[in-house]
């Protein structure tokens, strides 16, 4: 075969474009010294179109009141019962203890603060009042519990408007044991049965006596019952200076000792503690219960701002 010169020059440069054709296919397909790795591929969430809901409304602690002994003195705890009525400050349970107790079964059956006044002013002492032959009290106390039921319509404790409490105190043990069931009238009267004044009630086979003796102030037992928020009502007479020397202003004055000492223990527990103005008012004083009710009310009021600050902050 006869070779020529130009058909070799023709045949060497297509060889050479050849060449270089599959030189930069080759180059393009590896990556290239010193650039940047591309970023990996994140895939996106679709984006919600649904707009967010509501939030949920604030919600408020539930409220407790514990309302403490302090006989004739306990008018004072309609006065501070009116008060949180104005202010829309709604109670969701109450624990009472003797005096304490008789306004809290009235206040759970569904009686509102005006109509406890109202009550209060047209009560009659001797109503209430069931003289004994002097064995291990002077008043029997069954007027008090006849009292309690009619005055709630003969509802039990646990079929209460609001939750009930009503601390009594065991003779035997010494323990205090509160009621949530049963008669009202009868766990009153035993929650109210001062020692030598009351007669002790049986319930069952125990017996019972002032709750007064082992928690003048039921806070424990309100958080007891559920609360989230207690406002403590402690209506209680401090010690005099040189009692009367009468048994009965003996007496008087050993539950007011005794009455302080406790609740230095128990009103820590509470977030309230509201404590009426009540001098010149003793435990017998039925005569002043409109006195009474209206020291409630005034130290109410001055209490409300911290009443609301408190509940703002336990609002969640």
């Amino acid at each position: 075969m006869t070779w020529f010169p130009d058909r070799a020059a023709r045949l060497l440069r297509r060889l050479s474009v050849l060449t270089l054709t599959v030189a930069l296919a080759a180059c393009s397909s590896l990556p290239m010294s010193g650039s940047p790795t591309p970023p990996p591929t994140v895939p996106v969430p679709p984006v919600d179109a649904t707009p967010p809901g509501p939030k949920p409304a604030p919600k408020p602690p539930r409220i407790g009141l514990a309302l403490g002994g302090g006989a004739a003195r306990g008018f004072a705890h309609i006065g501070v019962i009116q008060v949180l009525e104005e202010n829309g400050i709604k109670v969701d349970l109450v624990a009472g203890t003797s005096a304490g107790s008789l306004v809290a079964a009235l206040y759970a059956s569904g009686l509102h603060g005006k109509e406890l006044a109202t009550l209060a002013e047209g009560m009659d002492e001797g109503a209430i009042t069931d003289w004994a032959f002097p064995t291990r009290g002077l008043i029997r106390g069954e007027a008090l519990a006849r009292y309690v039921r009619e005055k709630t319509g003969n509802k039990t404790i646990e079929k209460m408007a609001l939750p009930l409490g009503i601390v009594a105190t065991d003779l035997s043990s010494g323990e205090a044991v509160m009621f949530r069931t049963g008669d009202t009238g009868t766990a009153v009267r035993a929650s109210s049965a001062v020692p030598t004044i009351f007669q002790s009630v049986n319930i069952g086979p125990r017996e019972y006596v002032d709750g007064g003796l082992v928690s003048p102030v039921p806070v424990r037992f309100a958080r007891q019952m559920g609360a989230e928020l207690i406002i403590a009502v402690d209506i209680s007479s401090p010690p005099v200076d040189h009692p009367a020397p009468d048994a009965l202003h003996m007496l008087l004055q050993t539950v007011a000792i005794m009455g302080r000492s406790i609740n230095g223990f128990e009103l820590k527990e509470a977030d309230v503690v509201i404590r009426p103005r009540l001098d010149g008012i003793g435990s017998a004083d039925f005569a002043a219960r409109k006195r009474s009710i209206q020291a409630g009310r005034e130290m109410a009021l001055q209490m409300l701002p911290q009443i609301r600050q408190r509940i703002e902050a336990k609002t969640r």
